[in-house]
């Protein structure tokens, strides 16, 4: 395969155009938004996510700790991880994303109501709908934090497509979760997770785009 590099303008030139803060809000409320819908249908669904939802997923099943909460608490860690390596421009949208997500899980829940959902369906809208989220976050430097600053990291660092390094850690989640969803919500949890990160790889690759 040829490589696209020498080709492609690269989003440092200096002829680059940055997003305007107005952009970036806008941007970070939908992608919030959207990822929020897809997790609204995956619950729905008795499905699992991956990354660090998933495991904010698993403590809510297990625990009764609402999601938003779970999900805010595991991303304390990584806070580090993203001011150290990433900078404090991206830990601060990234902090705002999670904040957003947070909420909106639990306003989704208010306003939007589904009779039944089929686990496949769900897996594949749910998950096209939340890797476009992740899209938009990624592309106005910022993530939904844990597995996704980690992912990107080793983007940005070593090459490794996000989408993939991503996919790997959803599916070690996903076989976790063996005992906590049936075998067709599981199968669900898997397209879900294979659509998420089909939108990642297709669109977030290092040699066309850079998160930091």
């Amino acid at each position: 395969m040829t490589s696209t590099s020498s080709t492609m303008p690269h989003p440092d030139a200096k002829d680059a155009i940055a997003h305007s803060l107005l952009e970036d809000v806008l941007a970070i409320l939908i992608g919030s938004l959207l990822v929020a819908f897809g997790v609204a249908m995956f619950k729905q669904a008795g499905l699992l996510t991956g990354s660090t939802a998933g495991i904010a997923f698993l403590i809510h099943y297990r625990t009764g700790m609402p999601f938003g909460v779970a999900f805010s608490l595991i991303n304390i860690p990584f806070y580090w991880l993203a001011v150290k390596r990433m900078g404090w421009a991206f830990t601060v949208r990234t902090f705002a994303a999670v904040s957003l997500l947070s909420l909106f899980s639990g306003l989704h829940s208010q306003f939007a109501h589904f009779a039944a959902l089929n686990p496949y369906y769900s897996g594949v809208v749910g998950g096209l709908m939340m890797g476009m989220g992740f899209i938009a976050l990624f592309r106005h430097r910022a993530s939904l934090g844990g597995i996704n600053i980690l992912a990107l990291y080793v983007q940005d660092r070593y090459g490794i497509r996000a989408g993939k390094l991503q996919l790997s850690l959803d599916l070690v989640i996903l076989l976790a979760s063996l005992l906590v969803v049936s075998i067709p919500a599981l199968i669900g949890s898997i397209i879900g997770a294979a659509a998420l990160n089909m939108v990642i790889g297709f669109n977030h690759r290092p040699d066309r785009y850079r998160a930091i």
